[in-house]
């Protein structure tokens, strides 16, 4: 399927802006929409190829940049998530949640490398936002809502960070389905009751923080009765399905995962 990509800005509810990319099949028809929630590195090259695939299966794909607002910008830079990015991609996967050995790393780095890292891990990690940045997505689904070619059927999908993003997304009410790639429940988890309709969520073993804590959001999930499956791939790490990161990327479980993502979508948005 031939696809039209264009890089664009998109208003919040706050008249902010942030930038996206979209992705739509270019054949004039009317297509579900999917906002898609990049990892904690933002917006990449990695997330604007999942867009196209996507795309390519018959969907108006949104992928907003979410550190790109006004508010944001000026703590999480460009720059600070490159340097974040490098440093966790230096870091062994069975040691991804070792803090001792996150600091002890950190303090071989300069000043002003730890002074960008920081800033970021403190925004992200220690203090995030996630009612703005829940407000910068449903402003997303607003776009997609207005936008031509899209047929008021509405998906989300996240990974890493985005999969938290995505059903915080969900919790709104306003999405159709939610794609959950090894991310953290909503808090409180009993949110999740507002969930429209059915979840899909993905998961690694060898990811404990995360994917230890699942139970309790199925739990809510099933209580309110809404569709849930759990797939948990074995000998995988957290961040298994991104291509660009030879240390994590699980060939097998990506593909498989994959499958899943496009039944799901099929069945609940087609």
């Amino acid at each position: 399927m031939e696809l039209k990509t264009e890089e664009l800005k998109y208003k919040t509810a706050d008249n902010d802006e942030i930038s996206a990319f979209l992705a739509i099949p270019e054949d004039n028809a009317k297509h579900p929409g999917i906002v898609l929630i990049h990892e904690i590195f933002g917006l990449d090259d990695h997330i604007r190829d999942v867009a196209k695939r996507l795309s390519t299966q018959g969907y108006v794909v949104l992928a907003p940049d979410l550190f790109t607002s006004n508010k944001l910008s000026q703590t999480i830079t460009k720059d600070g998530i490159m340097k974040t990015m490098n440093f966790i991609m230096s870091i062994p996967p069975e040691k991804q949640r070792d803090e001792a050995y996150r600091a002890e790393q950190m303090a071989k780095m300069s000043p002003e490398d730890q002074k960008a890292i920081s800033g970021v891990y403190q925004t992200l990690f220690m203090n995030r936002p996630t009612e703005l940045l829940t407000q910068y997505l449903s402003s997303a689904v607003d776009f997609l809502n207005q936008h031509p070619s899209v047929n008021g059927k509405i998906g989300s999908i996240g990974f890493c960070f985005g999969g938290g993003m995505s059903i915080s997304l969900g919790c709104t009410g306003k999405v159709d389905a939610v794609v959950i790639f090894y991310g953290e429940n909503p808090e409180p988890v009993e949110k999740a009751k507002n969930v429209k309709n059915a979840v899909l969520g993905i998961y690694a073993a060898n990811d404990t923080r995360i994917t230890s804590s699942v139970h309790e959001l199925v739990k809510v999930l099933a209580e309110a009765k809404k569709p849930t499956t759990i797939k948990v791939y074995p000998n995988a790490y957290h961040a298994f399905f991104n291509d660009t990161r030879p240390q994590i990327y699980n060939e097998k479980a990506a593909k498989d995962a994959w499958r899943m993502v496009i039944d799901f979508f099929k069945d609940n948005l087609q």
